[in-house]
């Protein structure tokens, strides 16, 4: 309770200099923005509001903080409704001011700001963008309307070919027409019609800048120093008691963090066999396991939606692969010696309870079972791999359901995630911390491929299933009635 007073405060502090810094931002991008902001803090403000309570000595159960969820959720789905008709009437403003130009016969050049023009016509001169609407055809898009999109535009019309067809086909005579400047993708509209969207390379081709690339290295020591911990915490010390020791707990962060190289290096072949750039990868330090594993963007544009599956799928089929055979291992060596732990732990998995009841067998009739401290490692590596495979934002698992399913479906996968984390925050600090980090960091879809239309096949459909599916094994507890049937001691 101590701790939690200590937090709780700093917490809310941390909270409400984000959401004001946040609309400071908005505030200047417009009435829109703000709109946008507000429906986002709602994800958070339940949060707000029950930490705040208990602060003040009133705590909610969890009857109370499911109708607070419940409240918030309501009002997030109105805000929503209200941020889509702002952007539809701020979308038809601009057709509308586009129309007017092109009567008047208008074009303003590159680096023209008429009053309240968008954006694309401050950036996309004249000659650029009839460059590039001379790309298309009636063999391959026929463009219908052109509305403005940002820094970029979208083309509007009539996909006449295959989509995997198409796209090389307009990618090599954008290219023709204005080098390497702008970058095409052809997507899904809100109306689910393919259409054109032209944004100038800098936005959708970027490098990780020095500081970025300075975060990421603080945070590989400090999360290799928190496995490190996990390491000691295994033997029976604190390292911060006896750092001298450090070496003792060396084996198992370095196990971890193989696991972690594992995972980044099968994301990083696949990307560069389709010339995909990611950035550096952000290792997310943890006190509980060491790291809860890391987080990475997509720099350059991804060609198709199989290959934002097989990038995203990579890391998780490499790590997941390797830690599982690290923990039948260390099972396999286990039962005389070694760690002791509590039968009763392995009840919070259904996969490596599942696992253990096999391997050890009427080990786990015990109170206290001896492991090879390969099995925490494995474990530590399925546990990382699994969190990496939420159905959120731009982790592994919701850039897998938007390759597979889409952008909308994403979506809902995302705010669902959010919700089901929140709930489970109540018992897991690991979940709140995990939401968080999804909440600011990851929350956004990632940026569509470059030919969005185009679907995966049956096999990625199915891998898809699979590894959703090896998640929630590995991340649910093992209900009393399948703890009766494995024949765990009662709990």
């Amino acid at each position: 309770m101590n701790i939690a007073a200590e937090i709780t405060p700093l917490f809310l502090l941390g909270t409400l200099a984000f959401l004001g810094w946040g609309f400071w931002r908005a505030r200047r991008r417009g009435s829109l923005a703000v709109w946008v902001w507000l429906q986002g803090s709602l994800l958070l403000l339940p949060w707000v509001v029950f930490l705040g309570l208990l602060l003040l000595g009133i705590y909610l159960n969890f009857a109370g903080f499911l109708v607070l969820l419940l409240v918030f959720t309501g009002l997030y789905i109105a805000v929503g409704r209200k941020t889509r008709q702002l952007a539809q009437q701020e979308l038809q403003a601009r057709r509308e001011q586009l129309a007017r130009l092109e009567e008047q016969g208008e074009a303003p050049s590159a680096g023209e700001a008429p009053l309240e023009a968008p954006a694309v016509l401050q950036r996309i001169s004249a000659e650029d963008l009839q460059a590039i609407q001379s790309i298309f055809g009636l063999d391959t898009f026929f463009v219908t309307e052109t509305v403005p999109y940002g820094e970029g535009a979208i083309f509007k019309g009539n996909l006449r070919q295959e989509a995997e067809v198409v796209v090389p086909l307009l990618v090599e005579k954008l290219k023709e027409q204005v080098g390497s400047r702008y970058q095409l993708f052809l997507v899904e509209d809100p109306a689910e019609k393919p259409a054109v969207v032209v944004l100038p390379d800098p936005i959708v081709n970027y490098r990780a800048s020095v500081g970025a690339q300075i975060l990421a290295g603080a945070l590989l020591v400090f999360s290799f120093v928190a496995t490190l911990e996990v390491g000691a915490n295994l033997l029976g010390f604190r390292l911060l008691d006896a750092p001298g020791r450090w070496v003792e707990a060396l084996p198992v962060a370095a196990g971890i963090f193989a696991i972690l190289l594992v995972h980044e290096t099968g994301h990083r072949w696949m990307a560069g066999k389709y010339g995909v750039r990611l950035s550096p990868a952000f290792v997310i330090p943890s006190l509980g396991i060491g790291t809860l594993g890391s987080l990475n963007r997509i720099q350059s544009p991804v060609p198709n939606r199989k290959a934002l599956f097989d990038i995203a799928f990579a890391g998780p089929a490499a790590s997941g692969i390797l830690s599982l055979l690290v923990l039948l291992a260390g099972l396999k060596l286990s039962g005389s010696g070694g760690l002791y732990v509590p039968t009763e732990i392995f009840r919070s998995s259904i996969l490596v309870g599942t696992l253990a009841r096999l391997v050890l067998g009427s080990q786990l009739q015990a109170e206290l079972v001896p492991i090879h401290p390969f099995v925490a490692v494995g474990w530590i590596g399925l546990a990382i791999t699994a969190l990496s495979l939420l159905p959120a934002g731009q982790l592994d698992g919701g850039r897998i359901v938007q390759a597979v399913y889409g952008r909308k479906t994403a979506a809902r996968a995302t705010f669902i995630t959010l919700i089901a984390l929140a709930v489970a925050a109540i018992s897991n600090v690991l979940a709140l911390y995990w939401a968080l980090l999804i909440l600011f960091i990851a929350r956004e879809p990632e940026r569509p491929p470059q030919d969005e239309i185009t679907e995966t096949d049956g096999q990625r459909d199915a891998l898809a299933l699979l590894a959703l599916f090896l998640m929630v094994m590995t991340l649910l507890p093992i209900a009393p009635a399948l703890a009766g049937f494995l024949n765990f001691p009662n709990g």
